[in-house]
């Protein structure tokens, strides 16, 4: 009876050790949660999907020549509907914390798209810096501007 209680002792601190692990483990860390957001943009922008394009934009977004997130979103639909693929292809990432609320993200992209013929009818590679803000336990793209490579 005395060797089941000290087992039940061993196994009770090991779950409760493992619980503590894996709920440090599932807290990503801000630049990391940030990296991952990006992917997911890149995600979205590959599945052609306009809506998820959207949810990750922050209500009060701000991006080149002064587009808000409506725009971007009728931006993205536009280019979904005039190519039959689309790909985005980014460069190495770096995210530049500023506070814990609020991060920029660099990074450049390759953009195709193909309205289906033998050969992709346009790309360009974009520098992209991105700003992204934490907003309800999730990152928000708050304002981006991109710039073609020449």
């Amino acid at each position: 009876m005395q060797q089941f209680r000290g087992f039940q002792r061993i196994a009770t601190a090991l779950a409760m050790t493992a619980c503590l692990w894996l709920g440090a483990c599932a807290k990503d860390d801000p630049e990391q949660a940030v990296r991952q957001q990006v992917e997911a943009m890149q995600a979205a922008i590959d599945a052609r999907d306009a809506g998820d394009v959207e949810d990750l934009i922050a209500e009060d977004f701000v991006g080149n020549e002064g587009m808000d997130r409506r725009a971007i979103r009728q931006l993205a639909a536009a280019v979904f509907l005039r190519h039959k693929t689309v790909s985005a292809k980014l460069g190495p990432v770096s995210v530049e914390l500023r506070g814990s609320t609020d991060a920029i993200a660099r990074f450049s992209v390759l953009a195709t798209g193909s309205s289906g013929g033998f050969l992709p009818e346009s790309g360009q590679v974009y520098q992209v810096e991105s700003g992204w803000r934490l907003v309800d336990g999730e990152w928000k793209l708050l304002n981006a501007s991109w710039t073609p490579n020449l």
